[in-house]
């Protein structure tokens, strides 16, 4: 029974918050706004995004996926999801930054495609839709996202964290 217990504990309380190799991994480059999304050592995804219109808006650090939303509600303008003026596009996943509930923070798609590749956001990531409609499907919720800024590559980062084996660039 104890060793049961354990086993199940574990499952809802990680033992520790290292990566672990082949944990699902995103991470976001502020510095040339790109995001990259890693699996099993392999970079699966690799595109351009709008981030934060200050370097503060966009929250810096490693946090975790806790929400997924096909079409999206907008609930700063009362905006249905799937309505062409939702700014968040088709897609949301959000994240734990600033102790938030993961509606705060997120990775989602934009009604406003010339706007990636900018700083622009209110502190949110941008991406174009047909790219997080793609890469969605993979992300799990407890999936880490790791913001930084450094003037570094995508590929860099990755390795360092040991997410990337260094034969799969």
């Amino acid at each position: 029974m104890k060793i049961f217990l354990s086993l199940f504990l574990s499952l809802l309380w990680p033992l520790n918050s290292e990566v672990l190799p082949g944990d699902p991994y995103l991470i976001v480059n502020k510095e040339t706004n790109e995001l990259a999304y890693f699996e099993d050592g392999e970079k699966l995804y690799h595109h351009p995004v709008a981030t934060g219109k200050t370097e503060t808006l966009t929250p810096e650090g490693e946090f975790i996926v806790i929400v997924k939303a096909v079409q999206p509600y907008y609930r700063k303008l009362d905006i249905k999801g799937g309505d062409p003026n939702n700014p968040l596009g088709s897609r949301w996943i959000g994240f734990d930054a600033d102790d938030t509930d993961g509606r705060t923070y997120g990775i989602h798609g934009t009604n406003n495609p010339q706007s990636i590749g900018k700083y622009v956001s209110e502190g949110c990531i941008r991406m174009h839709n047909e790219h997080i409609n793609k890469m969605f499907e993979h992300v799990r919720i407890g999936t880490k996202v790791w913001i930084v800024k450094e003037k570094t590559s995508i590929d860099t980062l990755a390795q360092r964290k040991g997410v990337l084996d260094s034969t799969n660039k």
